[in-house]
């Protein structure tokens, strides 16, 4: 059997073949890279490297060919650009005789209203129109996602958010790649949807756990979304991404995110790792 996962080289992606390579033979795992030389180290460890790229469909029916179970890593850009992606990845899926998709999806995503569904919603209607098995891997929101928001208050700066009391299901990157893992080696996943979410936290908590990790106050500061918009604006944030993160508030404020649910426990045989733990590790690295 050979497992194939896409975006190797990138956060999550890399995090999965990690997680694969302590169980999986390397002769029996591939990755898919836009840039081979970022695989090398894969390479020298057995992996099967290959070129595809989502923007180059040609290129995907080689890098998709005899594989048996892949992971689909979602792309970033906008959603015009990630739909169109994401379709030529499962159409080549499909001309490859591919077995089994998984792919990492959002929250609720049928249902979301988020400004980021449609890519996921019309991904997921386009593998469960291959006939293909699948399964879907809702994650939820990464705690990695915060990282700025603490980079601002080891400098000094209040924990802003415009999200009000609205509840999130973070988890760490970690624990999305080990579920991913453990769906493509596991048994009995064929056409499942694993709403994967971490215990549903407020901003203020997450301040507050952040708090108990920096054994030091972190004062909430909680404003509109235009003030928001304004704040990050004046802290050097690209005009391009005021917008995306505004609406992630404004999503997070309105309950996109709070979906609650003991996937994890299925995939994992634990919950999602602590907050704090996930914290610890984020301050850590900002600081190493």
């Amino acid at each position: 059997m050979k497992i194939m996962v896409t975006g190797g080289t990138g956060k999550l992606g890399s995090m999965v073949m990690e997680t694969l390579l302590e169980t999986v033979p390397a002769k029996d795992l591939a990755v898919s890279v836009r840039n081979s030389e970022k695989a090398e180290s894969l390479r020298i460890r057995g992996v099967d490297v290959r070129l595809g790229d989502f923007d180059r469909p040609d290129t995907l029916d080689k890098a998709f060919a005899g594989i048996d179970r892949l992971l689909i890593v979602s792309t970033d850009g906008d959603n015009e650009t990630r739909i169109r992606q994401h379709a030529a990845s499962v159409a080549a899926a499909q001309r490859a005789n591919v077995e089994f998709i998984a792919y990492t999806s959002l929250a609720n995503a049928s249902e979301n209203t988020i400004f980021l569904a449609p890519v996921h919603r019309a991904t997921e209607e386009a593998i469960v129109k291959t006939g293909i098995p699948y399964s879907f891997l809702r994650n939820n929101w990464y705690l990695e996602n915060e990282t700025g928001s603490i980079q601002a208050v080891l400098g000094g700066a209040p924990w802003l958010t415009s999200a009000g009391s609205g509840k999130v299901g973070w988890a760490t990157r970690q624990d999305y790649a080990h579920a991913a893992a453990a769906v493509l080696v596991g048994e009995g996943h064929e056409n499942t949807v694993y709403e994967l979410s971490g215990k549903l936290t407020t901003q203020e908590e997450l301040a507050a756990a952040l708090a108990g990790v920096l054994g030091r106050e972190v004062p909430v500061q909680q404003v509109d979304d235009a003030a928001y918009a304004g704040i990050m604006s004046s802290a050097g944030v690209p005009e391009p991404v005021v917008p995306f993160l505004v609406g992630i508030q404004s999503a997070i404020r309105e309950g996109a995110l709070e979906v609650e649910s003991r996937d994890f426990e299925k995939l994992l045989g634990r919950p999602a790792a602590p907050i704090e733990e996930g914290l610890r590790g984020i301050v850590s690295e900002i600081q190493s």
